[in-house]
């Protein structure tokens, strides 16, 4: 076991942990941000993206160790408030059916969206294509993200 202090979203959070631990458990089981989904645990379908120094990464299979010094952001820390361009257009275009995936999918068109505040029908295409929605919400999705491209 090891000691951490690790900055999430904007505090400095202490806990203990092996250092081999899944930032994932770490998150829900010893921190309580439960927003972070456990999926496949394989970092194949996105429900466990979180933002690493503003990356989107995928927490299921990386250590707590490897994050020590990086700034985290789950979707817990991505708006105050709820008003980040992304959340406003998932909830104006009711993209969620089950809704297991949606903070996967948030965090990663947010991390997507930063970098490429103008993308191309096909560059959200491409960089959405790793996060698996198994109701099939795709079209919405690729809706909201370039309606929160025009509000960021």
């Amino acid at each position: 076991m090891a000691n951490y202090n690790l900055k999430i979203n904007g505090q400095t959070l202490k806990t203990e942990a092996s250092p081999d631990t899944p930032l994932l458990w770490v998150l829900r089981d010893n921190l309580g941000l439960v927003g972070t989904k456990y999926g496949c645990g394989m970092a194949q379908c996105g429900a466990c993206t979180v933002h690493i120094n503003g990356e989107a990464t995928r927490s299921c299979v990386l250590p707590v160790s490897a994050v020590a010094d990086a700034t985290i952001t789950t979707i817990e820390g991505l708006s105050e408030k709820g008003d980040h361009p992304v959340q406003k257009a998932w909830d104006a275009i009711d993209v969620p059916q089950c809704g297991y995936c949606q903070t996967g999918q948030m965090m990663t068109a947010a991390a997507f969206l930063k970098k490429n505040a103008k993308p191309s029908l096909e560059e959200i295409e491409a960089a959405m294509s790793g996060n698996i929605c198994r109701c099939g919400t795709y079209h919405r999705i690729k809706e909201a993200v370039q309606l929160a491209a025009t509000k960021m």
